[in-house]
């Protein structure tokens, strides 16, 4: 299976499900994170510092990345916009696209989520000039990774447990975020304990929430965590 994981900025993946970005790279899946734009400016980052970070982060998780070099802080959802990321999504034929939550206070991260749900839809089209061949991812999954000061009704978790500690290390390589900042340093504590929370919640060490703005079929209920 082919994933991407569609981010406004730099770490955004890693703190929202970093986890399971590890999980399904070990279960043989090809992961690709598309990142918007670079997140800068930061006070403490450059354009050069964070690309390095992203790498260093990706390679701990086992993920594929790039970066659509898009303006930061001014994210907008455009033709344009849709069109560039359908056609990453059929070059790399993507099967499950996971966004952010449509519920955000971040601007970036509200123009994004209509941007990636646009581009599923404009990735199938044919007769078009759009690069590669019509592909339709067949699955979309909402991540949380809001500002909004609320505590997210997932319709499913998963059990990452066995890799927390990889999330974990993943947004520790932004350091000009969450180390030369000391207003963010408490940032990667309270990750960890969302996810001991709604580890709890399945009966799982770790867990993150996700929301299916579709029906999810299951075939065999057995699977289900209690």
């Amino acid at each position: 299976m082919n994933v991407a994981v569609l981010a406004a900025h730099p770490d955004d993946a890693e703190l929202a499900m970093g986890g399971t970005i590890a999980l399904l790279v070990s279960q043989g899946h090809a992961v690709t994170v598309i990142d918007a734009t670079d997140g800068e400016p930061t006070p403490f980052g450059d354009p050069t510092t964070r690309a390095r970070e992203a790498t260093e982060a990706a390679k701990i998780l086992g993920c594929q990345r790039v970066n659509l070099g898009w303006p930061n802080r001014r994210l907008e959802h455009s033709l344009a916009a849709r069109h560039q990321l359908a056609g990453e999504l059929r070059l790399r034929a993507i099967d499950l696209l996971f966004v952010p939550h449509p519920d955000d206070a971040h601007p970036d991260h509200r123009a994004l989520t209509r941007i990636g749900e646009d581009a599923r839809f404009d990735a199938k089209l044919t007769k078009c000039d759009l690069p590669g061949r019509p592909h339709h991812p067949r699955r979309l999954l909402h991540y949380f990774c809001t500002h909004l000061k609320v505590v997210p009704q997932p319709s499913l978790v998963v059990d990452c447990s066995a890799f927390a500690e990889a999330k974990l290390r993943s947004i520790h390589a932004y350091r000009s975020q969450f180390e030369a900042n000391a207003a963010n340093r408490g940032v990667p504590t309270w990750i960890e304990s969302m996810g001991r929370f709604y580890g709890s919640r399945i009966g799982a060490a770790f867990g993150e929430p996700f929301s299916a703005p579709e029906c999810v079929g299951v075939r065999d209920l057995s699977t289900l965590l209690p």
